[in-house]
């Protein structure tokens, strides 16, 4: 947004009114050596195979697979960098940021009957050729259908917003399920929620399993896609992201959901719920179909 050409206001001026640091603006990150980008793929993939698998795990497997010379601390860095954590029951070490809400988990034991009851939103790391990029999708947690996804080289909190700007321009969910990561927790995010009266549900603490479908999809999308190609850059990765979940709403079959594609089982139970007789069996689901507000 600050324009370097303009004549009327100077940077100085600019960065005041967007109230952003001087500092930030001239500051050019560092590159990711090639060295830790390569670190980083091993890593994606041993973690996409076998999400339990913590620090000290990786860093055996680094040395022992890979022949790589590597200490936990480097591995620490950069599977938090990727916004990794094994999902397996931990202590309590972790203390939130105290200025972000916490909100608890309101999926457990819930039985989601219809589309646009739950959705599920998280992040994962993308492989390129010389880099990487990050990837935020938000499914229906009933139909498993990708409503929307976003790319980003950071983990900034203003792609995830698009995502959620996306999906909520098609429909709108009863529960908005993440976990508790600083895109999800910002003031931003939670108020959008909150406008549109949806109820906010996180992960919690040593619940390794509150966000799994959404792990799920990333496991299929990488070993589906990602592990097969290498992006040049970043519009080659959203070209053909695009065709992937194109076909993997709209052409894929899903076991779990009698072999229909995501598309077909979430636009289907919308309208049997609507054109449904009346019965006691589906009394419940047509009250919740009213609560969802489904547009057309």
């Amino acid at each position: 947004m600050i324009d370097k050409s303009n004549n009327k206001l100077s940077i100085r001026k600019q960065c005041h009114l967007l109230d952003v640091n001087r500092s930030r603006f001239y500051c050019k990150a560092a590159a990711t050596s090639e060295r830790d980008i390569t670190m980083m793929n091993y890593i994606d993939t041993e973690f996409t195979a076998h999400p339990f698998t913590g620090i000290e795990r990786m860093v055996n497997i680094l040395r022992r697979e890979q022949k790589l010379i590597v200490n936990h601390k480097r591995v620490r860095r950069l599977m938090r960098k990727m916004g990794l954590m094994a999902i397996y029951p931990k202590p309590r070490t972790t203390q939130s940021i105290i200025e972000h809400a916490r909100y608890p988990c309101l999926i457990r034991k819930l039985d989601i009957a219809a589309p646009d009851h739950v959705w599920c939103s998280d992040i994962t790391y993308i492989r390129m050729a010389h880099g990487f990029m990050y990837l935020v999708a938000i499914m229906d947690y009933f139909s498993r259908y990708v409503l929307s996804w976003s790319v980003s080289n950071s983990l900034e909190s203003l792609f995830c917003m698009d995502a959620l700007d996306e999906a909520l321009s098609m429909s709108m969910p009863v529960i908005f399920h993440s976990d508790q990561g600083s895109q999800y927790t910002c003031s931003d995010f939670i108020d959008e929620l909150k406008v549109r009266k949806i109820k906010v549900s996180m992960s919690g603490r040593e619940r390794c399993f509150d966000n799994i479908l959404a792990e799920r999809l990333w496991r299929t999308v990488k070993y589906e896609e990602v592990y097969l190609r290498e992006y040049g850059d970043g519009h080659e990765l959203i070209r053909s992201l695009r065709e992937y979940f194109e076909y993997y709403n709209y052409r894929r079959p899903h076991m779990s959901l009698d072999n229909k594609t995501p598309a077909e089982a979430y636009q289907l139970r919308r309208q049997s719920l609507r054109s449904a007789p009346a019965t006691p069996a589906l009394r419940k689901a047509t009250e919740l179909n009213e609560t969802l507000q489904l547009t057309p």
